[in-house]
């Protein structure tokens, strides 16, 4: 039996619908389960019922709040993780955990390979690496997961805002110095599931195949939707946000090939799929 944490996230609706999809047993949780701020409650709840494994999505994913809530998101993406690592080794279940692109520093232009040195920019990344060390450190038994710029149908994204305001404004500026890769959760959760059925544990980058700048993923959102929206690129020099955000978020998938699972769909496929499903 697998456990689905966040359930109410992106990730977790797309993973729990896949595992309902094949048939498994799995149950998930939501803020009235588990609370990530109580060891008590997270040990509990995995000593009750004695997963086989759990892919734990819920997080703490606010990139520019954590900057003034660091403790929060230090404590439910690190300390918390900590606590779920345990209670899997426990009780000798598999632990799944999606990490992201902002554990590197962001520099070159270069993709990441799992191994790379960790660097984060932001209190954000701090705290999905302080998870990682904790997973490697406490379980033997895992899988981490790096994904970068995700979109899914349950929650915000960015490909939501850019259609809200396509619908208000016929200019737009984005950034167009930040490279990275977008990850549509749909293709993603089949790739988890079938992760947690082998013992090829290990670390991980899985997103959608190709490369692109926020500004081209804008334009081509509102050519795949038909909006007549023109696109300023824009250096992030001129869009200031709390969180820094590193400039190069290229992702490696030679983890994902010398493991022999498959790679993602192109982010161009994945948001014409997407855009159809909402």
């Amino acid at each position: 039996m697998v456990i689905v944490t966040g359930i109410t996230g992106q990730l977790g609706y797309d993973v729990a619908a896949e595992l309902e999809r094949r048939g498994e047993e799995f149950i998930v949780t939501s803020r009235n389960e588990i609370d990530l701020t109580d060891e008590d409650s997270i040990k509990t709840f995995i000593a009750n019922h004695q997963p086989s494994a759990v892919i734990h999505c819920a997080a703490y994913t606010a990139v520019d709040k954590a900057e003034s809530e660091a403790e929060l998101a230090l404590t439910v993406n690190g300390l918390a993780t900590r606590y779920m690592a345990e209670a899997c080794r426990d009780v000798g279940a598999k632990l799944l955990y999606p990490s992201t692109d902002y554990v590197f520093g962001g520099d070159g232009s270069t993709p990441y390979e799992v191994d790379d040195e960790k660097n984060p920019c932001n209190v954000y990344g701090r705290s999905k690496l302080l998870g990682e060390d904790s997973v490697r450190a406490l379980n033997k038994n895992h899988f981490i997961v790096r994904i970068s710029w995700v979109f899914g149908k349950n929650g915000k994204n960015f490909v939501k805002t850019m259609l809200n305001l396509a619908g208000k404004n016929k200019k737009l500026k984005v950034v167009a110095d930040q490279i990275g890769s977008p990850t549509y959760t749909k293709d993603l959760a089949p790739l988890l599931v079938d992760m947690i059925h082998t013992d090829k544990f290990g670390t991980y980058h899985a997103t959608n195949e190709g490369f692109c700048s926020w500004a081209e993923f804008a334009k081509e959102i509102f050519k795949q939707a038909k909006k007549k929206v023109e696109v300023v690129e824009i250096p992030t020099i001129e869009y200031p946000t709390p969180a820094r955000r590193p400039f190069n978020s290229r992702l490696s998938k030679k983890s994902l090939d010398d493991a022999g699972f498959e790679r993602l769909p192109t982010w161009q496929d994945a948001l014409k799929r997407y855009l159809a499903e909402i």
